[in-house]
């Protein structure tokens, strides 16, 4: 198995305390399929007890980067430590990690108790033992009473929670998480979200999180991993990620981004360049004469598009500067206000925040 030499690049990620050793380090990883690269090059440490997403839209590398941590995939290059310990050409048995995938695969002739206790009777643990330790992990994700049930028996979210004690109960010191809770609909998604990271902060153990979903990973995620076309765009927390984009690609998949650019920049911003600028942040006025405050940025234009998403209402405008920016507010006065009408935008100058690269 080939292993590229380590980089010499500043590790995405690094363990926060020097001396900590990382629960997972990538070097150089790297995955071909024939012409494919569908990771191109990662290097990344995440450190213990973290919960960590893994974020990008299809194709981005991410899932192929989480089936390589649990060896469901040997690298064409690179190394993966778990712990120090070099892993990269181990079966996936010979790493302490468990996955837990969208599709829970629970055996449906056996109980909740049976299934939560299914991989401790494969590796010969004691009837009482495993016993005891099922009970213990179904204890952790609230599910203690429902031991005697078939999983047919259970919601959706019950049945999520039962293939998370089954991995819980070999007690790994990393679970991998593929994409878990794209199968539930979205109140109970959202429930779920809250209560895995209230589970995660309870069992203390590293957190690898698979999504395409921006809001989830901004929600759950101590730290973010922005990939797209196999590389790593981005690491950084949630707020780092959202408020400051590293790339155009960044600001536009996380979110919801305006990238003003060229001759707009130029005559709104004041300068070059390529400028992200979330559309919360905008303050829009049917006043045109209205001045702009101190530290603010203004521009005018004609709105062509008011989408009404119940909450909120996002507005579409048109610069009379060049470009275009979208515009949400808070749905507190009647949605049609400023339809097909000219508008004044404002926003504090401090939230035009220049991209460092245009993808």
């Amino acid at each position: 198995m080939p292993h590229q030499a380590p980089s010499t690049a500043p590790r995405a990620g690094a363990a926060r305390n020097p001396g900590d050793r990382p629960a997972i380090r990538l070097t150089g990883l790297q995955k071909h399929f024939a012409e494919v690269r569908a990771v191109d090059g990662v290097d990344l440490d995440i450190p213990p007890g973290e919960f960590f997403s893994m974020l990008g839209p299809s194709g981005s590398g991410k899932t192929t980067v989480l089936r390589l941590i649990a060896g469901f995939e040997l690298p064409t290059a690179g190394s993966i430590q778990l712990a120090g310990r070099d892993v990269s050409t181990l079966a996936p048995f010979d790493r302490d990690v468990n996955t837990v995938f969208q599709d829970y695969a629970l055996f449906p002739h056996m109980s909740v108790q049976q299934n939560v206790e299914y991989g401790l009777r494969v590796k010969g643990v004691g009837k009482a033992e495993r016993r005891q330790r099922a009970e213990d992990a179904l204890r952790t994700v609230r599910l203690e009473e429902y031991g005697r049930r078939k999983p047919s028996q259970l919601s959706g979210g019950q049945r999520q929670r039962v293939a998370l004690a089954r991995a819980l109960v070999n007690r790994p010191k990393v679970l991998l998480l593929d994409e878990p809770l794209g199968a539930l609909d979205l109140k109970l998604r959202q429930a779920m979200q809250v209560e895995l990271k209230q589970i995660q902060r309870e069992v203390g153990i590293t957190f690898v999180f698979v999504t395409h979903d921006q809001d989830e990973a901004l929600t759950m995620s101590d730290r973010i991993a922005v990939f797209n076309a196999g590389r790593i765009e981005q690491v950084g927390t949630p707020l780092e990620v959202y408020e400051k984009p590293a790339t155009a690609f960044v600001a536009g998949f996380v979110g919801t981004s305006n990238l003003l650019s060229g001759r707009g920049a130029e005559a709104v911003i004041g300068r070059p360049g390529v400028f992200s600028i979330r559309p919360e942040k905008i303050t829009i006025d049917g006043n045109l004469a209205s001045p702009a405050g101190p530290g603010e940025t203004s521009a005018t234009g004609i709105v062509t598009d008011v989408v009404y998403a119940g909450s909120t209402v996002r507005y579409a405008v048109a610069l009379d500067a060049g470009g275009q920016l979208s515009v949400v507010r808070q749905n507190i006065s009647a949605p049609t206000e400023f339809a097909d009408g000219r508008v004044r935008l404002s926003w504090r100058r401090e939230h035009s925040f220049r991209v460092p690269e245009a993808g």
